[in-house]
């Protein structure tokens, strides 16, 4: 049964097309496809330290993820969706580093398919995601930092005008390097203004 945001009573949300739920163990063998194929196009746009491997991929590190990501979700750190368009996973999205007292601050992150970027699934399920974070979670700001040359990331967010606050210098170890980042935001005003035109342009 689906409520008044688009949300299940197992912690599924939904859009005009996509699902996005908690990744269990039995998503690995999608999962894995998607990283082995998209490598190239994933991997440069990772957190990483320099000199480290990136991270594993076996079936027991994505089962550890997994459960990590549930406990995670029931302390309300954060939450992470693997991008679903009817039964296949297509990407993953996440709402994370999750703070509350004075600050009730996220920050969301996401990857796509390569065979399916472009389609409108990724600012579909940011969309769906800003929506939880303001109306069901009561989050009063979400971030989104993209390295500036990600045009691709940049231009999820640019469909979505959400607003550029600017650049954070060395912002995040990406792939072995400091990147800068440009940085995104909206606010709850914000979504109370903008978030029922966005939610029928892409989710409805």
């Amino acid at each position: 049964m689906i409520g008044r945001l688009g949300r299940s009573a197992t912690g599924e949300l939904r859009g005009r097309r996509i699902l996005l739920r908690g990744l269990e163990e039995r998503d690995y063998p999608a999962w894995f496809e998607i990283r082995q194929r998209c490598r190239e196009w994933l991997v440069p746009w990772e957190p990483r330290p320099a000199g480290t491997p990136p991270a594993s991929e076996d079936r027991a590190s994505f089962a550890a993820r997994c459960a990590a990501r549930a406990r995670e979700r029931q302390l309300g750190g954060g939450y992470g969706f693997g991008i679903f368009l009817g039964d296949r996973l297509v990407g993953e999205i996440t709402l994370s580093s999750i703070q509350r007292g004075p600050f009730q601050n996220g920050f969301v992150g996401y990857w796509v398919d390569q065979a399916y970027a472009g389609q409108g699934l990724v600012p579909e399920a940011v969309v769906v995601v800003l929506r939880f974070a303001f109306e069901d979670l009561g989050l009063h700001r979400v971030e989104i930092a993209i390295v500036p040359r990600n045009w691709r990331s940049r231009r999820v967010v640019e469909k979505l005008g959400i607003r550029e606050e600017g650049v954070a210098v060395r912002f995040l170890e990406i792939d072995g390097r400091w990147e800068d980042h440009v940085r995104y935001a909206m606010t709850a005003e914000e979504w109370a203004e903008r978030g029922p035109d966005l939610w029928q342009a892409w989710a409805a």
